[in-house]
């Protein structure tokens, strides 16, 4: 096995887990209060940092064997795997959108693969890693600044932080393949440790980031956001500070851009279609109005809710015919019968 085959097999079992680890941190986000450390005392959170542990793993092998404007879009495919094991272990059913956008996704990003060609190992020299380092940072420390700022806008809120937690991978990504070529040119590790202790604070960073994400917005929308800024820092940087390029010249340069074009609208495919399934399903929740494309059944058990919360309810005032004001239904009080008889009284003198 070539060594371009071994890093697309191990991509391909990273996204897996990737996958795995995404859909148990949406469920201990969903499932677990608002407290700031609950989510440590849940065992399904450490599964999911373990399987989150294997994809990052098997990701630093493949990016050993493979380029980087290769594996990191490879990435991608976790959204796409987090489709069918969604809808087996946690009984999650995707529509006709969202793997039409699978679809897309998956040939875009073989459309890339078609067209990688394997190039000379580069490097980083010290000033760059540590102007990338400090970039990398501040940009991460703006976003989540921004995203506390639009803390009454969950799925803004989530998205700024999955956009913070794909670029801390993805950079963590390129100084694992800075320290991978190091380590194939026989240079100390003792040289390496700034390197390692970037990757460890970016990867850190990147999984809470990322589980920060999943509150209040979904799976759909942080991990889509995830995997497309992910793999998008990681070429960028891999085909300008690494000299990475494509097959074939500028043509196959412009290709791989199509291809990578049609993987992103893929991806955009399978948002939408997941933010509307989850937006339909808290609206349905919150008593509110069904949106375009809601089926009868959701109708149904929405009627059956409001009626049944209606009856708890206390009765209020009946509507009255002909738009006007409501009269209360309820017995004359005491005040109202101790006067009758005093206006009946000054009606029987005015007759006489």
């Amino acid at each position: 096995m070539s060594a371009l085959a071994l890093s697309v097999l191990l991509s391909l079992v990273s996204a897996v887990a990737y996958a795995g680890g995404a859909i148990l941190q949406e469920r201990v986000a969903a499932t677990t209060p608002g407290q700031r450390y609950a989510p440590l005392r849940r065992g399904a959170w450490w599964v999911a940092i373990a399987l989150n542990g294997l994809g990052a793993l098997l990701h630093v092998v493949a990016l050993a064997y493979g380029p980087l404007s290769l594996v990191q879009p490879l990435g991608a495919l976790t959204i796409v795997f987090a489709l069918p094991m969604a809808a087996v272990f946690v009984r999650r059913r995707a529509g006709a959108t969202a793997w039409r956008g699978a679809l897309m996704a998956t040939v875009g990003l073989a459309g890339l693969l078609s067209l990688t060609s394997s190039s000379d190992s580069q490097t980083l020299a010290d000033a760059e890693r540590i102007v990338l380092a400090l970039v990398t940072g501040g940009g991460v420390l703006g976003l989540m600044v921004a995203a506390h700022a639009a803390h009454r806008h969950p799925v803004m809120r989530s998205v700024l932080l999955a956009c913070a937690a794909g670029g801390a991978f993805g950079i963590a990504s390129v100084f694992t393949k800075t320290v991978a070529v190091d380590l194939d040119e026989n240079v100390a590790v003792v040289e390496q440790l700034p390197s390692l202790a970037v990757i460890a604070v970016l990867a850190a960073a990147g999984v809470l980031l990322s589980q920060a994400s999943y509150r209040g917005a979904g799976l759909a929308a942080p991990l889509s956001t995830v995997t497309v800024v992910n793999p998008v820092v990681a070429a960028a940087v891999g085909l300008t500070l690494f000299g990475e390029s494509f097959r074939h010249g500028a043509t196959g340069t412009v290709l791989a851009l199509g291809s990578g074009v049609v993987a992103a609208c893929g991806l955009i495919l399978l948002t939408t279609e997941r933010i509307a399934r989850e937006t339909s399903t808290v609206t349905v929740a919150q008593g509110g109005p069904l949106p375009a494309g809601a089926t009868g059944s959701q109708s149904q058990s929405q009627s059956q809710s409001q009626s049944q919360s209606q009856s708890h309810e206390d009765p209020g005032p009946c509507p009255a015919a002909g738009g006007l004001p409501a009269v209360p239904s309820q017995q004359p009080s005491a005040a109202h019968r101790r006067t009758r008889p005093r206006h009946q009284g000054r009606r029987e003198r005015m007759v006489s």
